[in-house]
């Protein structure tokens, strides 16, 4: 539930403002575009709001960078906590085969106790704990897991999101700022 308020909150469903600003910019209007996307916290729109005003800004090259560093910094924390999901899928069929190879020792001993009286009440306890351990196990990596892929998903979307918009943010027009500084440079 924490994942899925953190990505809320960081606009993983939410896309109108970061294309809206594009197709501004594409239009010729930076300020307009840049007004759209300021002071929001979805990752999209900072994501677009840097590319617009580093576009803006700076050379090509530099721009570019900038882009990028402000993109993988967002996605970055919109990772946070997967890590310990997978883990927590990993693990937790791994304490279920635990707690079965517990179940069968204990229902193995009581077996061997019991010597040729052997009854299979006896047994029950140790094969009872067994599938109670494996099934637990389960019950916690199977949403564990489909959790983790789901997540994955919405990322990996935010993240292609990202790549288009800033895309189209440098293939539509080369700023006048940066037009003008390459005859100086060539001079």
């Amino acid at each position: 539930m924490w994942k899925v308020w953190r990505l809320a909150l960081i606009g993983a469903w939410s896309r109108a403002k970061a294309h809206k600003a594009v197709s501004l910019y594409e239009d010729n209007n930076p300020a307009s575009a840049t007004e759209v996307v300021k002071d929001r916290r979805g990752l999209r729109s900072k994501v677009v709001f840097a590319a617009i005003t580093a576009r803006e800004t700076l050379p090509e090259d530099a721009a570019r960078e900038e882009t990028s560093r402000v993109a993988k910094r967002e996605l970055g924390d919109a990772s946070i906590g997967l890590r310990a999901l997978e883990l927590i899928a990993t693990i937790a069929p791994l304490l279920g085969l635990l707690g079965t190879v517990m179940g069968m020792i204990a229902a193995f001993q009581t077996l061997q106790e019991s010597g040729s009286r052997a009854d299979p009440s006896l047994l029950a306890g140790g094969i009872w704990e067994a599938l109670l351990t494996t099934a637990a196990g389960m019950a916690v990596a199977i949403p564990a897991a489909a959790a983790l892929t789901w997540f994955e998903a919405v990322i990996d979307n935010m993240r292609r999101d990202v790549e288009d918009s800033a895309m189209r943010i440098f293939v539509t027009r080369q700023p006048a700022a940066v037009d003008m500084e390459a005859p100086l440079a060539a001079e």
